[in-house]
């Protein structure tokens, strides 16, 4: 473990995530301590800053340390800032709870499968930011999967045949899953095209190896649907094994933030009709697609005739 001289980590997890103490955002974080912070980020793969009463501008400020914002999804925001997702059951407009058949609940109930945000894009997300502002007294925690953890928990084959293959990640399949089939419009899917994404990725930092797939994954190219599907289904289930996974109940003003290379994660229910759940989630772009166009040429080459049958 790395030996931190600015910050002090709390571990959360046997294999990952952490609390880190003595960070004050919105007061200003100097390159020192904020560098030991990209540290810890790489090293625990969910950092928790708890107690950070941050508005909109104080989060991207902080936000766009990391690399360069995404923006958001068209139709997915709920005020007109394109850097930042308003996620929860509360109406910014009137300030009430959403009915639970509101077509914008969709996003919270998509929200509770195991994803891992802007895969879907052909260059994935390198981080989220998400800030609770208001959180349910019981409920609503995110659950997050450790990739690593279970890319280490594989036989060396299993890596192997991982790391030979290319899975397609496609919104309108994962969001299928769950919506009703008007849920995005027409504009919307034509923004979310599928595109291919290695089954293995690696952080540049440290080379740390981890699993890419989550409910956006499709299925595997070069091979017949079923038997593609099966292999997923198999390996999310492998990977999202309780012992890979740690359950943040929220505080209030907690600022989470994960590397989307390195773990899955998922909303958990609560009750949507008593209870107020505000978040705010910025998202930092990825530096590059997961795999060159001539690698999935040749990887695809490489697979046997069977793999289609």
């Amino acid at each position: 473990m790395t030996d931190f001289k600015r910050i002090r980590t709390e571990p959360l997890h046997p294999l990952f995530a952490a609390r880190i103490h003595g960070v004050d955002i919105k007061g200003g974080v100097d390159d020192a301590t904020f560098a030991e912070i990209e540290a810890a980020f790489d090293e625990y793969s969910v950092v928790v800053f708890p107690n950070q009463k941050l508005d909109d501008a104080d989060l991207i400020a902080f936000s766009e340390r990391f690399g360069p914002l995404e923006t958001m999804l068209k139709g997915f925001n709920a005020k007109s800032d394109s850097y930042l997702a308003y996620i929860g059951n509360v109406d910014p407009k009137t300030d009430t709870i959403i009915r639970t058949d509101d077509p914008r609940m969709q996003r919270q109930y998509s929200n509770e499968l195991w994803h891992t945000d802007s895969s879907f894009k052909p260059v994935g997300a390198k981080a989220s930011l998400l800030h609770g502002r208001e959180v349910p007294p019981s409920g609503g925690e995110t659950s997050f999967a450790s990739m690593r953890a279970a890319y280490d928990a594989l036989k060396p084959g299993q890596q192997a045949e991982l790391e030979s293959l290319v899975a397609e990640h496609w919104f309108v399949y994962s969001r299928s899953l769950t919506a009703k089939d008007d849920f995005l419009t027409e504009e919307q899917k034509a923004e979310t095209p599928p595109v291919p994404q290695a089954l293995i990725v690696e952080n540049p930092r440290n080379g740390r190896k981890a699993i890419y797939t989550a409910s956006h994954a499709y299925r595997i190219l070069g091979w017949d649907m079923a038997k593609g599907r099966e292999f997923l289904d198999a390996l999310m289930a492998h990977a999202t094994q309780e012992q890979f996974v740690y359950h943040h109940a929220w505080r209030p003003w907690d600022l989470v933030m994960w590397d989307n290379r390195a773990v899955q994660h998922r909303g958990n229910a609560f009750d949507y009709n008593r209870h107020r759940r505000v978040m705010v989630r910025s998202t930092v772009a990825g530096d590059a697609p997961t795999i060159a166009t001539d690698e999935i040429a040749r990887r695809l080459a490489r697979l046997p005739a069977a793999a289609a049958e």
